[in-house]
């Protein structure tokens, strides 16, 4: 998650052979909906049937490719229970290949990205909007105080002007 969120997964490699994986899965699984993915569609007994070859053909060049790993099925989401499901690392790579390659998983690195920027120019803003009220009581020879300090200033002022007027 952290990877395609930081980095723009088009211009992600998985391993070092991102270009067999995906070839091999698009000709083998063509019509496969990625985005949001059916759990019928890798662990049913048909599904296993279709994955079992195209994972086998891994073996030797993938390290640990039927390990098991936990794959996203809504692919605009994080890692969480209701949206991971067990694998094995072969089938986690085509799949998030793919994704990365047809553009499912920019959103998630536009998404992260906007956020980031927004909290930046919030922060930005929040500096921005502090200098110019200090500014502003600078300008007025008054200090900038928090709500509880500005009403002590205040009270204390009031008892100076009241001292003042009857000195004068």
């Amino acid at each position: 998650w952290q990877l395609i969120s930081s980095v723009d997964p088009q211009y992600l490699k998985l391993t070092k052979v991102d270009d067999q994986i995906y070839s091999e899965f698009r000709e083998n699984f063509e019509k496969l909906r990625i985005d949001v993915l059916d759990p019928e569609e890798l662990k049913s007994e048909s599904a296993k049937e279709k994955w079992r070859p195209f994972c086998l053909k891994f073996d030797g060049i993938v390290e640990d490719f039927n390990y098991g790993t936990l794959l996203r099925l809504d692919c605009s989401q994080g890692y969480t229970e209701e949206n991971t499901i067990f694998a094995p690392r072969i089938q986690f790579f085509a799949i998030e290949i793919a994704r990365n390659r047809e553009g499912y998983n920019k959103a998630v690195y536009i998404s992260v990205h906007d956020k980031e920027e927004e909290k930046e120019c919030n922060h930005e803003g929040e500096k921005a909007d502090s200098g110019r009220a200090e500014e502003k009581g600078a300008n007025r020879g008054e200090k900038v105080k928090t709500n509880e300090g500005e009403e002590k200033e205040k009270e204390a002022n009031k008892e100076i002007n009241k001292s003042s007027e009857t000195a004068m």
